[in-house]
């Protein structure tokens, strides 16, 4: 740990510093609430100029990060999802100019009627106030977070890992150069300056009202003390236990094409497969050439007795298996009793996060996707595609699996609530 780092999380009193931060982002909320489209969409500008400015300063920083890391014996998947590389800067920017070009939620009526007596009700967007974000890792959810709570009209406290704290700050030195020079409070986009893992709970508390959300990135123990502990609402972002259905009427190719890219594209991303079904009334075309392509791709199968059969390179599925979130070259796979008993292994194991079927019947495609519970549920596509810059979002907060408020990608709409405003004549209740 490089000597300012340690300045940085020595000499602090951190309740006082978390308390003055978010007194600070509350005063930037206000600012915000009330910034104008044009005034945002400046800042927006500025900060996606930073960071193509100011890619190898983020790259030099990253590779301290990684650095650090690899050397505390950090898993390949996990420094995959800490790693940063030109084309991840240059899809971040992407991501900046994309979220600009959305046209801004805030004071967008979204419905509107009059009642008897003449008044007029208007449902209209506002923002939710000052959200804090603690992740793990994703040194692009500084931006990521930053520029969507930004357009929506929110002021943001973030709180990354430590294992990504150079590149947070890095990013993050950009975002702050976009708010000057849109001339918006820097404290609309705040860094928590220090690896200390009070500063969570000191989040969780919700300073004294001063936090009106959180959402938590990162792991399942992350999320479940998040849920635990905070004393403000959450935005759900549960594992990613996502499964791909291979069923009797899938095209081969495809299935084999979607399943590969779903669980080996990236395999650290919340968005991987983790659980492969195939319908018992197709094993016999496809079961055997999907688990030697991801054998044979580097992929660890671990499978039931039907699966074994059909490659001795199985290995011995555990109940535990079903449940698994590897973020890792690894796969539980099971045969089903067709689209039935597929919804019915998603609906015990899975998550509510992402899920696909793969098939040319439409009649069993409409069956998976009506009832699927999960925020996301995609029909011959792979699951990867959960992403909200993949939605057309520009980025994404998080992909919540609750069912309140937001649910799947946290866009700019997603980080907004709504109030009712009423014009009336001279109206009084009798």
């Amino acid at each position: 740990m490089t000597a300012s780092l340690k300045a940085i999380d020595g000499n602090v009193d951190l309740a006082v510093l978390m308390n003055d931060l978010a007194s600070s982002a509350r005063a930037a909320a206000r600012v915000l609430a009330l910034a104008s489209e044009e005034q945002k969409n400046r800042a927006l500008d500025a900060m996606e100029r930073a960071i193509r400015q100011n890619a190898e300063a983020i790259l030099a920083a990253n590779a301290e990060d990684v650095a650090e890391f690899r050397s505390s014996g950090g898993t390949a998947a996990f420094i995959d999802r800490l790693t940063l590389t030109p084309a991840r800067i240059a899809a971040m920017a992407d991501g900046i100019a994309t979220v600009r070009a959305i046209p801004d939620p805030v004071g967008v009526v979204t419905e509107s009627w009059q009642r008897p007596n003449g008044m007029t009700i208007e449902r209209v967007r506002v923002p939710l106030g000052v959200v804090a974000v603690i992740f793990e890792s994703r040194p692009n959810v500084t931006a990521d977070a930053g520029v969507l709570c930004l357009k929506s009209g929110n002021a943001v406290i973030l709180r990354g890992g430590s294992d990504s704290f150079r590149s947070s700050r890095a990013i993050h030195a950009c975002l702050t150069q976009g708010l000057r020079e849109a001339g918006l409070p820097e404290a609309a986009i705040t860094l928590v300056p220090t690896r200390d893992r009070a500063a969570v709970g000191l989040l969780l508390s919700g300073l004294g009202g001063k936090v009106d959300v959180i959402v938590p990135r990162g792991g399942k123990s992350l999320v479940a003390r998040v849920e635990a502990e905070a004393r403000v609402p959450v935005f759900a972002h549960l594992e990613g236990v996502n499964h791909v259905y291979v069923d009797r009427a899938a095209n081969p190719e495809m299935a084999k094409a979607i399943v590969l890219n779903a669980k080996m594209r990236r395999t650290g991303v919340c968005g991987a497969a983790e659980t492969l079904l195939v319908d018992r009334a197709g094993a016999t075309t496809h079961l055997g050439p999907l688990v030697g392509m991801l054998i044979d791709a580097g992929c660890e199968v671990r499978g039931d007795e039907a699966v074994r059969r059909a490659d001795a390179r199985v290995k011995p599925a555990v109940e535990d298996d079903w449940n698994a979130e590897y973020l890792d070259a690894i796969i539980a796979a099971k045969v089903v009793d067709g689209v039935d008993g597929a919804i019915a292994h998603v609906q015990e194991h899975g998550s509510h996060h992402t899920d696909a079927i793969v098939t040319e019947d439409d009649k069993a495609a409409k069956k998976f996707l009506k009832e699927v519970d999960s925020a996301i549920v995609l029909h011959n596509a792979s699951t990867q595609f959960a992403d909200g810059g993949e939605f057309g979002f520009g980025a994404e907060i998080g992909i919540a699996t609750g069912r309140f408020h937001a649910r799947g990608p946290v866009g700019v709409e997603q980080l907004t609530s709504f109030k009712y405003r009423i014009h009336g004549s001279g109206q009084t209740r009798p």
